[in-house]
């Protein structure tokens, strides 16, 4: 079993720089070590668009009332998330560079330190299952949400996808799920999945940019990761 913090956001939109987290969660789970997990309702500062109250179900009257202050909720995530990587756990994250990006701009939001900054470089290992799963099954028809992959994987359903929390299990269970059917990513170790998510990430984001160019749409799907 590999040690693993899960983390996962949700926010006020899709925009790494221009949105803001309104929950945050973080899942340990290690040989040994039972799971821990703690969660975060973050005052954005803003007003929370209709539409992401859709999605996640937190109101700009929720977070307002309940909700801790952005900088001092933040400063806290980053610490716990560097501290672990720090001590050699893995980062689990599903669509993992969403999540990094949007912290990162949020913490300079804040004049924070970064996990960049806090780490002295970059931010790894980490594991992200939708990037393996576009690994290991590339040319598999049909959309790869966290639901999408729960269903491929046999991981139980469940009705509260898009709560912080529960996706961070549902994501840890999408990983379980993945090595036991794919030895090649048990194979790796950390930093050896790290790397190799990376270049099937570049792999993928340039065949999807070649596709989107042919079409004539903007090819603008960044090849980093993560």
């Amino acid at each position: 079993m590999r040690n693993l913090g899960g983390f996962d956001t949700e926010t006020t939109g899709v925009s790494t720089d221009r949105d803001r987290i309104v929950t945050a969660a973080l899942v340990w789970r290690g040989a040994g070590v039972a799971e821990a997990a703690v969660t975060w309702l973050i005052d954005p500062g803003v007003e929370i668009p209709p539409q992401a109250t859709a999605v996640h179900g937190i109101t700009t009257e929720r977070a307002r009332a309940e909700g801790r202050a952005p900088a001092q909720a933040l400063e806290e995530v980053a610490g716990r998330l560097a501290a672990a990587l720090a001590e050699g756990w893995a980062v689990l994250a599903f669509n993992a560079a969403y999540d990094l990006r949007i912290l990162k701009a949020e913490l300079e939001r804040h004049g924070l330190a970064t996990l960049e900054e806090r780490l002295g470089g970059e931010v790894e290992p980490v594991i992200d299952p939708l990037v393996i799963d576009r690994g290991v099954d590339r040319y598999r028809k049909g959309k790869r949400k966290l639901g999408d992959l729960m269903a491929v994987y046999g991981v139980s359903p469940s009705s509260n996808l898009h709560d912080a929390l529960e996706d961070v299990r549902q994501a840890i269970a999408v990983f379980d799920a993945i090595e036991r059917r794919h030895a090649q990513v048990t194979a790796l170790d950390a930093a050896g999945l790290h790397a190799w998510q990376s270049l099937t990430h570049r792999q993928w984001a340039e065949g999807f940019n070649d596709w989107l160019a042919s079409r004539g749409r903007p090819a603008d799907v960044d090849p980093r990761w993560p």
